[in-house]
């Protein structure tokens, strides 16, 4: 009877190292928070993704200014002589014709207490060589599956035009660096830039020469930015295609004159 009941104790007391063991949170492996399978991962886990790098860049200012280093100087450069976050990995693929360079920007996970903490993606910047019709933009981005619901959450500005994905994602407030993100809602979103400004009459041949994939709240815009977002139909939609087609032109006739005769 004494045995049996050392022997339950045992076995209980292997049950709860067990439980405990698969409680613990682990940051050491990482799942993407939304559908474009990039936010979330984990920079080893990016590499396995998508393999090697073929650089490394870093900001130089608050303009879009950069300076590339070979992938190897991630352990000697990044990680010893600055924060290893300012480090983003760079892609590029070759597309329709189109060379297409990919930036990932990482956020580290702070909770970790080592040396080389977990970067985590916060942001993907592609990049284009020349201006792309927006039409294009799902063929030459693999990731980007806009919707074509008219209501889906859209804005514009005079240089970008930002759309939302999907819904939203609790656990992607990590990579959130506004001020009160735990109030909010945050989404996957396309926000598509034009270096030469858009046009005031936007349509699906509009140019644009990059697009950032993150997290952004609808309710955060329409809260806080609703002086700088202009709510537009989405234009995947085909309601907007019909709005942005241009009514035909009646063709004036010349008045003939009438003579007395």
């Amino acid at each position: 009877m004494h045995g049996s009941i050392i022997g339950r104790s045992i076995i209980l007391s292997l049950l709860w190292c067990v439980l405990a063991f698969v409680a613990i949170p682990t940051t050491t492996t990482a799942t993407p928070y939304f559908e474009d399978g990039f936010l979330g991962l984990s920079q080893q886990e990016l590499h396995e993704k998508l393999g090697r790098p073929q650089a490394v860049r870093d900001r130089k200012s608050a303009l879009r200014v950069f300076t590339y280093y070979p992938i190897t100087d991630w352990a000697t450069y990044f990680s010893k002589l600055v924060s290893p976050e300012n480090g983003e990995d760079v892609y590029t693929f070759t597309r329709e014709g189109i060379e297409i360079r990919y930036s990932f920007s990482y956020a580290v996970d702070s909770n970790v207490a080592e040396e080389n903490r977990p970067l985590i993606v916060r942001l993907v910047d592609i990049e284009f060589p020349h201006p792309v019709p927006i039409a294009r933009l799902p063929s030459l981005i693999p990731e980007f599956h806009p919707s074509s619901d008219p209501t889906n959450p859209t804005f514009r500005s005079n240089i970008w035009v930002l759309l939302f994905q999907g819904v939203a994602s609790a656990d992607a407030r990590f990579i959130v660096k506004e001020p009160g993100r735990d109030k909010f809602d945050w989404t996957l979103s396309f926000q598509l830039f034009s270096l030469q400004g858009l046009p005031e009459r936007l349509t699906r041949e509009s140019l644009v020469d990059r697009v950032e994939v993150g997290a952004q709240s609808v309710e955060f815009i329409t809260r806080r930015l609703r002086h700088t977002h202009e709510p537009i139909l989405n234009p995947f939609s085909t309601q907007f295609e019909r709005q942005s087609i241009l009514p035909p032109q009646s063709l004036r006739t010349i008045p003939v004159p009438h003579y007395a005769e």
